[in-house]
């Protein structure tokens, strides 16, 4: 929790049921293992008829929070920013710490024994915090494309893929974008742009937002913009209404993502790499137990050709040591 004060402000009745609403879902979501972004929460609170989808209503609703925050009515910690952070480098207090850092965080990758290699794709950068989580437990790797991505990144990622169709993989990208004139177009120019970088084929399936979602989970709509060039053809098919990508529920976002993930894998493939990780940390975690001897060991080493220079003890650590680590390099294929 992180409530401080740091003014006061005499609201008017309407202004804190709205700040109560607030803390009622920015905890559910907290529960639930979310951070929301400020138009997240407007979401939140279009899709219970709190407020009307008006873009003066989500102003006000901002000015709202950010007097909420300062008035200790609502955590700093609920609300996140997530285009704006401080880059900081790892650093470790010893290192018995890094060595348990690295037992506690060590992951092999299961999608080097599987037939299809998946990428995540999202257009906007502000809900990485939503498919992060979900795509750190699959292991999938993830990229916010912030509306059309660069040419940089779109030359990087295909010669990525080209690389990865050579030792045998299908790769494949599950996009998720705004169901507007321009998001509908992205993930197929994505697609476009992929193939003629790679030479080869990639696989672009765009799992949100579609109609059926819409049709489903009946999210807030929008105007669609009438400057977009590609208006008129995505009004002739879906209409003058547009959908945004924040409107859905972050577990219904979770679920689509999983639930494809489910689709492509070898469950069987799976628990092998599981399992022989396992192992693997447990080797690592082995090292930090003994971490003591083993500097002793390496200390020594160099001298440990003259075994007659050591007595009999400390060559006896060295015995049980060189067990140890023959039994950790076992473990470790």
């Amino acid at each position: 929790m992180a409530i401080e004060r740091f003014k006061t402000v005499a609201y008017r009745k309407d202004t804190m049921e709205i700040i109560r609403q607030a803390q009622e879902i920015t905890a559910d979501y907290r529960a639930r293992g979310y951070v929301l972004t400020l138009r997240q929460l407007y979401y939140q609170f279009v899709a219970r008829d709190l407020l009307e989808n008006k873009q003066k209503n989500y102003k006000r609703l901002g000015s709202i929070i950010d007097d909420a925050r300062q008035t200790g009515h609502l955590d700093w910690e609920t609300i996140e920013d997530r285009t704006r952070n401080l880059k900081s480098p790892s650093t470790w207090t010893s290192p018995e710490s890094i060595l348990r850092a690295v037992a506690d965080q060590y992951m092999e990758n299961p999608w080097l024994k599987q037939e299809v290699w998946p990428e995540v794709w999202i257009e906007k950068d502000a809900l990485v915090g939503v498919i992060e989580p979900v795509c750190d437990e699959l292991r999938v790797p993830f990229f916010a494309c912030r509306g059309y991505a660069s040419q940089s990144e779109m030359y990087g990622a295909a010669k990525r893929f080209e690389r990865l169709r050579k030792q045998g993989y299908r790769p494949m990208v599950l996009y998720l974008g705004d169901h507007d004139p321009s998001g509908m177009h992205m993930g197929v120019n994505a697609g476009e742009r992929l193939e003629l970088f790679s030479r080869g084929d990639v696989e672009v399936k765009r799992i949100a937002l579609n109609r059926d979602q819409i049709d489903q989970y009946d999210p807030p709509p929008n105007p669609a913009k009438e400057t977009d060039s590609r208006f008129e053809a995505y009004a002739a098919e879906h209409g003058d209404e547009s959908w945004e990508l924040d409107a859905l529920d972050p577990d219904v976002i979770s679920q689509l993502i999983r639930d494809e993930i489910g689709e492509i894998t070898d469950q069987d493939k799976w628990d092998e790499c599981i399992a022989a990780e396992n192992e693997n940390s447990t080797g690592l975690q082995g090292v930090h137990d003994h971490f003591d001897r083993v500097k002793l060991y390496l200390k020594h080493r160099s001298d440990f050709l003259d075994l007659t220079d050591f007595q009999p003890e400390l060559l006896d650590q060295f015995e049980d040591l060189d067990a140890l680590l023959d039994e950790i390099a076992e473990r470790n294929g």
